[in-house]
């Protein structure tokens, strides 16, 4: 049986799975409030982690991508409000340094320590403060490892309004997740920060499976404002402490807590008041369906009439048609829904022009299209595009 759990401030703090422990502290890199993180599983473990494919990808990535190499992941340290990114070699020692100290206060080695940093991009990291910050923590060792999930989640925020972690279990196990995102979110090959700790005992092997195919249909069907962040990554740890389940379920169980994430951060973008989601169905293959349905969550003008409840289906029709070398896409083969409310190629009538206003305030909007062509079908996630977002990102460094 497999219960479920949503973080949020108002529900029951989730609890780590066996064997793992986490710390939260102020290490200088914002002015007040928790901005390093780190959690430990105190045995070994197996693990799989994806990337973003930017081709600016931080130091972070760069070096969590050699760790993660190993399979055998034990601790995760983040750094917020600093992403470490175009920060050259400066950067890059830097990031092993801080990689260093962690495994100097957890006793993990080095190679088995993942870092996320996340933030400004541009800026070195401020290296001073957070070496004392780390100089306090080694006298106290794990005996300062007292922080919940939510906590950690707080910790790894910059722009979110609000920490996100799921729960679930699999057979005697529990799968516990934090994330952090809301901007600079179109993830490819994965997305902002998340993090998956189980005590379950899976293979690297199956691991890797279960995260990828997650990925693809959770984290990379998000998209808030259609930019690859520099420094996306997402990785599982299980450390096998309440042994061994079953494969096939635990993949399921972690698609599930990836789309409860995934639905989180949609609905906590920069400035949304909305969650907008959208499906494409009767296409050609799941990429043209997920294209299609890309164009329409992306596209400014159908996401800021979603934000004015204005039923503006003509908006839809246009993001459909921008797929100009899908020449498969014939209009009269096309249908365009709100809700559950068709409006093209039959026009609503005036009796139906209130039901599809009232379907537009609700605080989850879901679009429909079918192409008409074939049986693939894709769902993206992503919001309405208000003045909140303008303003958080005019004002992001000063």
């Amino acid at each position: 049986m497999t219960h479920t759990h949503s973080g949020s401030e108002d529900s029951p703090a989730p609890a780590w799975p066996a064997g793992f422990r986490a710390y939260t502290g102020h290490g200088g890199l914002r002015e007040q409030g928790d901005d390093v993180s780190i959690v430990v599983s105190d045995r070994p473990s197996a693990s799989a982690a994806v990337f973003t494919r930017s081709r600016f990808a931080g130091p972070a990535v760069l070096l969590g991508r050699a760790h993660a190499a190993g399979r055998n992941l034990r601790a995760v340290v983040t750094l917020a409000q600093n992403a470490n990114v175009a920060t050259g070699r400066r950067g890059q020692e830097n990031a092993a340094e801080v990689v260093r100290r962690v495994a100097a206060v957890t006793g993990v080695p080095a190679e088995q320590v993942l870092i996320g940093s996340t933030g400004v991009i541009g800026r070195p990291l401020p290296m001073d403060a957070i070496r004392a910050h780390f100089d306090s923590l080694e006298g106290r060792g794990l005996a300062a490892f007292e922080a919940a999930p939510p906590d950690v989640a707080r910790a790894m925020m910059t722009t979110d309004t609000r920490p996100k972690t799921a729960v679930r279990t699999v057979g005697p196990a529990r799968v516990t997740a934090v994330a952090k995102g809301v901007g600079m979110l179109e993830p490819d090959m994965a997305t902002m920060l998340a993090y998956v700790f189980t005590d379950a005992e899976v293979s690297p092997d199956d691991l890797d499976g279960a995260l990828r195919g997650a990925v693809d249909r959770t984290f990379n069907c998000l998209s808030v404002d259609t930019d690859t962040s520099t420094s996306d990554t997402v990785a599982v740890i299980a450390n096998g402490a309440a042994g061994p389940v079953d494969p096939a379920e635990f993949s399921a169980v972690l698609a599930d807590l990836c789309l409860d994430l995934t639905l989180q951060l949609a609905r906590d973008g920069e400035g949304a008041t909305k969650l907008l989601r959208v499906t494409v169905g009767g296409a050609r293959d799941r990429g043209q369906a997920l294209r299609v349905a890309k164009s329409v969550v992306n596209s400014p003008l159908v996401k800021t009439a979603v934000h004015g409840a204005d039923p503006n289906w003509g908006r839809v029709l246009m993001a459909v048609g921008k797929n100009t070398d899908d020449t498969d896409i014939v209009p009269e083969r096309v249908t365009v829904r709100f809700g559950d409310i068709e409006v093209y190629p039959e026009e609503p009538g005036d009796g139906t022009l209130g039901r599809l206003a009232a379907v537009m305030r609700q605080d989850e909007v879901d679009i429909g299209v079918t192409l008409g062509i074939g049986g693939a079908e894709a769902t993206v996630y992503g919001c309405d595009l208000s003045a909140g977002y303008v303003r958080v990102n005019a004002d992001y460094t000063t």
